[in-house]
């Protein structure tokens, strides 16, 4: 599941450990930070190529130093992850990597998760990644690359479509995931899956790192 993205999105969640996104954050070449979370990466020696948010949680020091690449956006309805990606969609990236969404408030984790639903309809490529695995949504029937006894959980976000699964060890068969747990802990029988929807629906579907067990 792990692609290839020209642009890293960091919001102001847990700040990554795992190998994997702290390589993505290092090789980046554009890196958005979500409002406070420029504060970690500063902290971690790296530079944001841009500040996107309603700058609430940035000081007036990080404020003048980075003027020149800080684009306030003050809308309430939305949250700073949001006002990232919609920015990233705005200079034309076609695939992104958001990482710090998840981890210290639980509310803000499953929040964020389901805003792949709507972020996907703007990118080739979403991938929401953590220390832990990575997260993407799907419209469509999707094969996925993978590996033996790599675990993988499927949820269902409305509109429901009939799930069909290939190449992992339980089945299940033109069956609506109608509750979370349905399509959760499942595992890969080889180096690839396949996840078929039979009609229009959204799917979550997570894979986790190939070092975690």
């Amino acid at each position: 599941m792990n692609r290839s993205t020209n642009c890293v999105i960091l919001a102001n969640g847990r700040f990554p450990r795992h190998a994997y996104p702290l390589s993505l954050l290092k090789e980046a070449e554009t890196i958005i930070a979500c409002d406070g979370a420029v504060n970690k990466l500063l902290e971690h020696g790296i530079t944001p190529t841009f500040i996107v948010g309603d700058l609430d949680s940035v000081t007036d020091r990080i404020k003048e130093l980075f003027a020149d690449r800080i684009y306030l956006n003050p809308d309430q309805e939305t949250n700073d992850l949001t006002k990232a990606v919609q920015f990233a969609a705005e200079r034309g990236f076609r695939s992104i990597s958001i990482l710090g969404a998840t981890g210290i408030r639980e509310d803000h984790t499953l929040a964020n998760i389901s805003l792949l639903t709507q972020y996907h309809r703007d990118f080739e490529a979403v991938d929401m990644i953590t220390d832990y695995g990575t997260f993407c949504a799907i419209t469509k029937t999707t094969r996925f690359d993978s590996y033996k006894k790599q675990k993988i959980s499927i949820f269902s976000i409305p509109p429901l479509a009939p799930v069909t699964v290939h190449n992992l060890k339980y089945p299940i068969v033109n069956r609506e995931l109608s509750v979370w747990w349905q399509g959760s802990l499942n595992e890969s029988v080889g180096d690839s899956f396949d996840i078929e929807l039979h009609g229009d629906g959204f799917l979550i579907v997570y894979a986790v790192h190939r070092d975690i067990r």
